[in-house]
């Protein structure tokens, strides 16, 4: 017969631990185990298959007292109530049913109160559109309104009077807030009847001659009818909006039908060479081409006023251009600004300068008999005079201006 205890004993002797290659302790030559697997066995030690549990440490408040001693205190035991969830939650109400769970917003997050960010709107609002933005936003919003509904006319010209009230309207605080433009001899500008607006070019892209009509519809609250070049009206998107803002072709026929008709012309007779010139050449007048806007102004007997702008040649400054690219594109110049097209998008913003429109004295021409137009060195001097009056001009604003971004 075996005993049970020999055979546990020989079947322990059996089983050797797996990368120890038969010897105790982890795969060293000592006998005792590590601390490593010392650490890993029961509080009370190992048992051996076949010896008996020792029997667990008696509490002395527990074990009783032997004969002639006192008996131990027992510990105070102490009971706890089973604990609900609201327990967790001091000085609250109960949550009713039908109200949602409140969440509670991540560690080091701080919530902006309602009110306070109503206020930074509001004061957001006042500087872009200024003191009266509550007014203007309305009149936007009603503008959209009567275009939804179909309540517009447009006139021979291709003139819509509501997108040009929206485009001026967003407009605005950009010539107010960001180029500080600053109108000066607005009284100039005829109350009424024809005249004819002529003014340098600058700015590599021609945003001049929407801040100009900007300046006549807020200070003359008149429209000015822009005479622009063929390339404009034949660029998609752009010559439709061009002709919904007013604009008309710059051509004797349709500057004559416009001065007769009452209106204010604006033309720019510098054309792309006058934007399209590099910064090294700011505010020096190109050539004004062979004074088809004086002929025009003559026949029709209206005023010529001379209009000198400074800050637009801050905006773009052109210091290189790609000729073959642009040849390609059927464009007059492919700009290369300090931004652009280094930085993409971000170099189509135009740099903050400050903006100074100066309108001169109207030079009349109903003094001229009527065949004046047809004398070309008459309508050469008259050429010349409006523009030495806008390089003269431009001369003396630049001294008052001073730093263009300041």
């Amino acid at each position: 017969m075996v005993d049970p205890a020999a055979q546990g004993a020989d079947e322990v002797a059996d089983v050797v631990p797996i990368g120890t290659r038969g010897r105790p302790g982890r795969g060293s030559r000592s006998a005792s185990p590590s601390s490593a697997a010392r650490s890993l066995a029961p509080a009370g030690g190992a048992r051996r298959p076949g010896t008996p549990r020792r029997p667990a440490p008696v509490d002395d408040a527990l074990r009783p007292a032997a004969v002639g001693e006192p008996a131990a205190e027992p510990d105070p035991v102490v009971t706890t109530a089973p604990v609900s969830e609201e327990s967790f939650v001091d000085d609250v109400p109960p949550r009713a049913a039908h109200e949602p769970r409140a969440t509670t917003a991540p560690r080091g997050a701080q919530r902006i109160p309602l009110e306070e960010l109503v206020s930074a709107l509001l004061d957001g609002a006042r500087q872009v559109l200024g003191e009266d933005w509550e007014r203007r936003a309305a009149e936007m919003v009603a503008a959209l309104r009567r275009r939804l509904g179909g309540d517009y006319e447009i006139d021979v010209f291709g003139l819509d009077p509501q997108v040009q009230e929206i485009l001026l309207a967003a407009l605005r605080p950009v010539a107010e807030k960001w180029f500080r433009v600053e109108v000066r001899g607005a009284d100039n500008i005829p109350d009424e009847g024809g005249a004819l607006i002529v003014a340098n070019h600058s700015g590599t892209v021609p945003i001049d001659a929407a801040v100009t009509g900007l300046a006549v519809k807020d200070h003359a609250h008149r429209n000015l009818r822009l005479l622009g070049a063929d390339l404009v009206f034949d660029l998609p998107f752009v010559g439709q909006l061009a002709r919904k803002t007013g604009a008309t072709l710059a051509c004797n026929e349709d500057a004559e039908r416009l001065l007769r008709a009452g209106h204010i012309a604006g033309v720019w007779p510098e054309g792309f060479k006058g934007i399209g010139k590099p910064y090294s050449e700011r505010y020096k007048l190109q050539r004004f081409g062979r004074g088809g806007f004086v002929s025009a102004a003559m026949r029709t007997q209206v005023p010529i006023v001379p209009v000198s702008i400074v800050g637009a040649e801050e905006i773009y400054p052109l210091v290189g251009n790609i000729p073959s690219l642009a040849r390609l594109l059927g464009l007059p110049y492919i700009p290369i600004t300090p931004f652009f097209p280094l930085l993409g998008p971000l170099g189509l913003i135009p740099l903050p300068s400050k903006w100074i429109i100066e309108f001169g004295e109207p030079i009349r021409t109903d003094a001229y008999p009527a065949d004046a137009a047809d004398d070309p060195m008459l309508v050469f001097n008259v050429t010349d005079q409006v523009r030495e009056t806008i390089q003269q001009t431009l001369y003396s604003l630049l001294v008052d201006r001073g730093h263009p971004f300041l």
